[in-house]
């Protein structure tokens, strides 16, 4: 798609225009004077809405306006404050709305969902996960594991001799191996230290014809991947909004649960008030009568601060669709790719597979962890992990080609 003509700052720019962002409906950091803001970190922190802090203030307005009737008035009563995300999140997502809910926190949402999902027996008790699983996810499926009286029940995937990622194929076969043992396969959509995406349609087929149930954690696949979730048989999945979907720091978290599930007796789950029968919720009885959707997970009434500053991301995410912000995505991940090859040779080597989102995990010859600070003083934002990872996020709402050839010449200038 690129050649070397396209290793040129007026062909990023031409690029840019014919491929434009939303940039302009974000505030970028500040950055020391004489150097440009070169943020590729979408992938840890999305940047700020323009329009977040408007949505924060209407709230703090209402509630200084209305004290608790606030539940009721203003322009976004906070009693159905949630609703206001479950279209987005359907769409972002490809769900139905009743499989889809704005709630707690990623880590929260997990456990949750391994309370329903991972229902160990005597013969069919372990959990499949990736090899280099973010360490939240590994924290979680080894207590679950514990609280449940196993040992040795977490396996992890195998990677391919000689890499970090693990292909298709040999994914497959490792869920047909470990068969009736197997209760629960428990993946990232898109790794997180290597970027790789995984067939979620392909996996919850494999892991339901061994008679294992199946989910995800989409923290590096919300906003990033189009992911067709009640179409790929998983079985649920949690996603953080912090990332991608740029509500701030903490932001509230988002969770899926198939619709085949709903209405489940059986089924079991941690509950709460906010998860109880809407009609009835506020007849104060003893018994619980769970909503028949994903929202009879939830727990508690969500903080509307977080929900109004993410109500202003999803309007953008509404606008632009996600199909359309991947093929941005594609293409300038693939220009940023193409400039690190053409520029920067045999000094870097790209981890992350063709099967990806937009963020590249990059290795250097050179120290990368001392390469990040130096680069931080020259107005480029990436991060690094150990031992020998740097991870660089075009962010395909936000990020420009022309940001893509800024990065990679100051990073040419830092390894000479």
């Amino acid at each position: 798609m690129y050649n070397s003509k396209h290793n040129d700052l007026n062909a990023a720019k031409e690029l840019d225009l014919e491929y434009p962002s939303q940039r302009n409906h974000f505030h970028f950091p500040e950055v020391p004077a004489g150097e440009d803001c070169l943020y590729f970190c979408g992938h840890s922190l999305g940047l700020m809405p323009k329009d977040a802090q408007t949505a924060i203030d209407t709230e703090l307005d209402s509630w200084r306006k209305y004290g608790v009737e606030g539940h009721f008035n203003g322009p976004y009563p906070w009693l159905p404050y949630h609703e206001n995300i479950t279209k987005s999140f359907a769409n972002l997502v490809g769900a139905k709305e009743t499989e889809v809910v704005a709630m707690n926190t990623l880590t929260v949402n997990l456990h949750l969902m391994l309370v329903s999902f991972y229902r160990p027996t005597k013969t069919r008790y372990k959990i499949l996960i990736e090899n280099n699983t973010f360490p939240s996810d590994k924290y979680a499926v080894d207590s679950q594991v514990r609280f449940h009286g196993y040992e040795n029940a977490v396996v992890e995937l195998v990677p391919d001799e000689g890499k970090k990622t693990v292909s298709p194929e040999s994914l497959l076969k490792q869920i047909e191996e470990l068969g009736d043992e197997l209760a629960l396969v428990m993946l990232g959509n898109c790794n997180y230290l290597s970027g790789q995406k995984f067939d979620m349609k392909a996996i919850s087929q494999k892991a339901h014809s061994v008679g294992a149930l199946c989910g995800f954690n989409m923290a590096h696949g919300a906003g990033n991947l189009d992911a067709n979730l009640s179409d790929s048989g998983a079985d649920f999945a949690v996603w953080c909004s912090y990332k991608y979907l740029n509500s701030g720091p903490g932001g509230l978290a988002g969770c899926f649960v198939n619709e085949r599930h709903h209405s489940d007796p059986k089924i079991p789950r941690f509950e709460g008030w906010w998860g109880h029968d809407k009609s009835s919720r506020f007849k104060m009885g003893p018994e619980f009568e769970p909503i028949q959707s994903v929202e009879a997970w939830q727990l508690s009434n969500p903080p509307i601060f977080q929900l109004a500053s993410m109500r202003a991301s999803m309007n953008l995410f509404d606008k632009v669709g996600i199909k359309n912000l991947r093929s941005r995505g594609d293409k300038i991940t693939s220009y940023l790719e193409f400039l690190f090859h053409e520029n920067l040779g045999d000094d870097i080597e790209v981890v992350t597979p063709k099967e990806r989102g937009s963020m590249l995990c990059i290795q250097l010859k050179k120290d990368p962890k001392s390469m990040v600070e130096k680069l931080g003083k020259r107005g480029v934002f990436l991060d690094f992990r150990e031992p020998d990872i740097l991870r660089v996020c075009p962010t395909a709402m936000y990020n420009s080609f022309e940001d893509c050839f800024k990065l990679v010449q100051v990073l040419k200038e830092s390894l000479a």
